[in-house]
């Protein structure tokens, strides 16, 4: 696995390491035994979900989180799950901060106990999975934010010119246009993915056959290939950066520390420039990855290649997602043809 990923995976593992003390003892159990079917981050997020479940436990049954026990697990009924619902909804967490969790934070906060029960139902250790017997909250389907075809070249011409900037934005912005430009020409050319972007090394950009090796969810590792924009933005950055501080790291994209560049300052520059040209529209990473697979998708009409390309495992999460693009295309359609001319 590369340096940086591998790093990663580790970070979690530490982290969740120091949230197990925090869990009843026979939760060790449960992170062992998932630990050949899930991810490092996977598992975190489990543990940071299952934390807060446990707490709340603790209170209902009066006892400290660590006296627990698989059969306080057993003694609860779907009611009860019910209410658990119902508490994390709105609580107050212990910086006394209300915490509020709509559909989608519940959903993934009810599938970690969800799991749980399976795991230790299917062990033996439970009678019963009451879990399964929890109705998720419905998911109502969010619209797709994406950049339309004349916001991509105002969005690359800003990166260019620095035009909209404040004087601050404008004193750094020589500095780092070039790098700034080959990323968003990267996530708005081929659809890769925030993490997948950071964790680029020098030795994973192939200019002669216009090609980058990424890293996907799951460590699996793939190739994209470029196109006559992407290589050009690319191969100006990767000129310049020859002469950056940290031109030694195997990372390809650098901070002005001359570090690998940080997941929360790709998100941060792509949220400057598209505050810019589109004030209204919240742009993350993410959302020029929609860009992209909506871009290649009216273009080709072929769902099975936007999934590939994507890295998305399952054809039905892009078809979710792009859906409402063939939709839109069948409309435009009906107003295509006309059979008649009217008068």
């Amino acid at each position: 696995m590369d340096s940086y990923f591998l790093e990663r995976s580790q970070k979690s593992m530490r982290k969740l390491k120091e949230i197990e003390k925090e869990l009843p003892d026979f939760c060790s159990l449960l992170f062992a035994g998932i630990q050949n079917t899930t991810g490092p981050l996977t598992r975190l997020n489990y543990g940071y979900d299952l934390r807060l479940f446990f707490s709340w436990l603790s209170g209902e049954k009066n006892r400290p989180v660590k006296e627990l026990t698989l059969n306080d697990l057993q003694s609860l009924t779907v009611h009860d799950l019910e209410r658990y619902m119902q508490y994390i909804s709105l609580y107050e967490n212990d910086e006394n901060k209300l915490v509020e969790n709509r559909e989608r934070g519940l959903s993934r906060k009810i599938a970690s106990i969800r799991m749980m029960f399976k795991y230790f139902y299917k062990r033996g250790d439970l009678e019963s999975n009451v879990a399964s017997l929890l109705d998720l909250p419905k998911l109502h389907e969010k619209a797709i934010i994406r950049l339309e075809v004349d916001e991509v070249a105002k969005l690359l011409d800003e990166v260019e010119t620095g035009e909209g900037m404040s004087e601050t934005q404008k004193r750094f912005h020589h500095q780092t246009k070039t790098r700034d430009l080959a990323m968003l020409t990267l996530f708005l050319g081929t659809g890769i993915r925030i993490s997948e972007c950071v964790g680029l090394n020098t030795d994973d950009v192939d200019f002669k056959n216009l090609s980058i090796r990424v890293t996907r969810k799951g460590g699996n590792q793939s190739v994209l290939f470029m196109s006559p924009e992407v290589t050009d933005a690319m191969s100006s950055y990767a000129r310049e950066r020859a002469e950056w501080k940290g031109a030694d790291s195997p990372a390809f994209f650098l901070s002005l520390q001359g570090e690998r560049i940080s997941v929360r300052t790709v998100q941060k520059l792509v949220k400057k420039y598209a505050a810019i040209i589109a004030p209204l529209k919240h742009i993350t990473p993410h959302k020029l990855r929609s860009t992209y697979g909506t871009t290649l998708y009216r273009e080709t009409g072929d769902i099975y290649l936007v999934a590939d390309v994507l890295g998305h495992k399952d054809v039905n999460t892009t078809r979710k997602h792009y859906a409402a693009q063939a939709e839109e295309n069948r409309r435009l359609a009906a107003q295509s043809v006309k059979l008649r001319d009217k008068e």
